[in-house]
């Protein structure tokens, strides 16, 4: 009587291991092909992404050109009339610290804080307005600044391109190596990779201030054999090494 009830209780609990392990298997297929299924969509909407940022770069491309071809022309006709042809003022400058935390006054410190320059060869673009005018003013003996070309954006961003994710105040500095953290912070902006910010930030586009927060402060390296002709006390501007740069062309 007690081997027959221990036959069927053996028998039941492996009925019922059988139908747990099968349970599982079917529990982890279903997995594995809704796994297969969102790998699947998220390569579809990455090839997406990818074409569509292509053909963005293609025009921010034309767009470059043409601006470039029209100026050449207009110079022309300016130079054919006996005239001088003036530039539309840029609207973003490229700012570099040069002075380190000893005896700045507390208004110098305020702005540096403000531009987010807060080491010596920092450098961040600033979006040009009365406002940022005013304070580049206050910092003009400590910082030099210019306007930077499209190349040396592009290259700012290729060569020193750091990115702030985490929390607020608790950024993290991230070097920038594809274009899935900028689709993930900047993609409802329709930024989705680094061709997008440099058009923002070249042209001073409508998120340029959403791209350039996004950005770590730009860490550079000094200049070798240092800066020439500075001065022990850095506000006498002897050279053009300090103060406003002039663009090249």
């Amino acid at each position: 009587m007690a081997d027959r009830y221990e036959n069927q209780v053996e028998n039941e609990l492996g009925k019922s291991m059988t139908s747990l392990r099968a349970k599982k298997v079917n529990k982890n297929k279903e997995l594995k092909q809704a796994a297969a299924k969102k790998i699947k969509t998220l390569k579809l909407i990455n090839k997406k992404k990818r074409n569509d940022l292509r053909q963005r770069t293609l025009r921010y491309e034309e767009e470059y050109e043409s601006e470039r071809k029209k100026i050449i022309e207009l110079k022309r006709e300016a130079r054919k009339n006996n005239c001088f042809y003036r530039e539309a003022e840029k609207k973003v400058v490229f700012v570099i610290r040069l002075k380190g935390v000893n005896k700045l006054p507390p208004k110098v410190r305020s702005v540096f804080r403000l531009l987010r320059l807060l080491q010596v060869h920092n450098g961040v673009f600033v979006k040009v307005n009365k406002a940022t005018k005013e304070m580049l003013k206050i910092v003009e003996p400590y910082v030099t600044y210019g306007y930077p070309t499209l190349s040396t954006v592009r290259k700012l961003l290729y060569k020193r391109g750091y990115v702030r994710v985490g929390k607020v105040r608790r950024y993290a500095r991230k070097k920038i190596q594809d274009n899935a953290d900028i689709s993930k912070h900047l993609g409802k902006y329709n930024v989705h990779g680094i061709e997008d910010m440099v058009y923002q930030l070249y042209t001073c586009g409508p998120v340029f201030k959403k791209v350039n927060n996004f950005l770590w402060a730009f860490k550079l390296k000094p200049p070798r054999k240092g800066i020439q002709s500075k001065e022990t006390c850095i506000q006498r501007t002897k050279t053009r090494r300090l103060g406003k740069q002039r663009s090249s062309h």
